[in-house]
């Protein structure tokens, strides 16, 4: 129930902000491929951007200088990973990892040119739903190691204007808090071998409200 009531009210805070006048808003709409640092399959680590995933929501976002703004953002992102099905192999072992957030990004952008913008930031992300599958369904929760509920992810992006109301938005995202650990037979010492961390690449559309 909290969940459910956790994203009207911040989309409702974030239509509040944009409606300022020292602020400009709109929605956003895109993709995300995903892989999940440490997932491990029969000791064999997955690795790939092979688990799609949409993204939606706002932004707002505000100059500081003619070169330079800041921004934020509610969206709900799907993320996770998936084992790439070998063709060739008789018996291929199925494996998909579905993960659900509420990201809140804040970044600061800087302008190179009248259309292109650099822009780097982090994101703090709240975990709505996981699912995991493998070959027999559903892998039931006391089966599977439990997600932590709490994800943060400095990223690194581009954006380009490519009408006046209209942004294409391209992120590179690394968590630097694990989203759970390693089961007990893959954990090390290491905290980056202990642990498994979204690693995303996103594209989006965002529409900016206003002429």
């Amino acid at each position: 129930m909290r969940k459910k009531i956790l994203i009207p009210i911040l989309f409702l805070i974030l239509a509040q902000v944009a409606s300022a006048q020292r602020f400009e808003g709109g929605i956003l709409a895109g993709f995300n491929a995903s892989q999940v640092e440490g997932t491990m399959i029969n000791g064999i680590n997955i690795n790939g951007y092979h688990k799609p995933g949409i993204l939606a929501g706002l932004y707002v976002q505000t100059d500081f200088a003619p070169a330079i703004f800041g921004g934020m953002e509610i969206k709900y992102s799907q993320k996770g990973a998936r084992k790439k099905i070998d063709k060739e192999n008789p018996d291929p072992e199925k494996y998909i990892m579905r993960l659900g957030y509420i990201d809140v990004p804040v970044y600061a952008g800087f302008r190179t040119s009248d259309r292109a913008t650099i822009i780097a930031g982090a994101s703090a992300g709240y975990l709505m739903h996981s699912k995991e599958i493998d070959n027999y369904g559903e892998i039931p929760q006391e089966d599977r190691n439990a997600f932590n509920n709490f994800d943060l992810q400095p990223f690194l992006g581009f954006q380009f204007d490519m009408l006046d109301q209209i942004m294409l938005d391209l992120r590179f995202a690394l968590s630097v808090l694990p989203i759970r650990k390693q089961s007990g037979d893959n954990a090390t010492n290491y905290y980056w071998h202990n642990n498994q961390f979204n690693n995303v690449i996103s594209l989006a559309l965002y529409y900016r409200f206003g002429g």
